[in-house]
């Protein structure tokens, strides 16, 4: 059974840059995060993309239902208070919508606006963020 988010705690999917051990993560362990999930997917209803950002990020765009990749993530539990501080500092053009996982449940994830794609590099193929940022690396 999935690992689910306690008491006051709103669950919250991240697929880049926030992921354990990534450049952003230790914003979600400043605010008392606690990861739930770390091997979870979303439904084959997104595509990722890599944004022209620093640190680097994706950007996921949900699509129609089946004509997308299932995307790796992590799922961690942030409290109310904390997730609402989380969310306010989110750059634009990426915000926070529901995510739908393979397991066809929801939560709350990071996407990115429709016109932040133009020009950017889908990735989707790699399946996830660390797959496409190990690729990078060994180049």
């Amino acid at each position: 059974m999935p690992a689910a988010a306690g008491g006051d705690e709103i669950a919250i999917a991240v697929v880049g840059a926030h992921l354990s051990g990534m450049a952003l993560n230790g914003e979600l362990q400043a605010l008392g995060g606690r990861l739930l999930e770390e091997a979870t997917t979303t439904a084959p209803d997104y595509k990722l993309y890599a944004l022209d950002t620093t640190p680097p990020k994706p950007g996921m765009l949900r699509v129609d239902a089946g004509a997308g990749y299932s995307i790796k993530l992590e799922l961690w539990a942030l409290s109310a208070a904390a997730f609402g501080k989380f969310v306010a500092a989110i750059p634009p053009p990426l915000g926070i919508g529901t995510i739908r996982l393979a397991d066809g449940r929801g939560v709350k994830g990071f996407v990115v606006e429709p016109a932040a794609i133009d020009g950017a590099r889908d990735i989707s193929a790699f399946g996830g963020w660390r797959a496409f940022m190990a690729e990078k690396a060994a180049v």
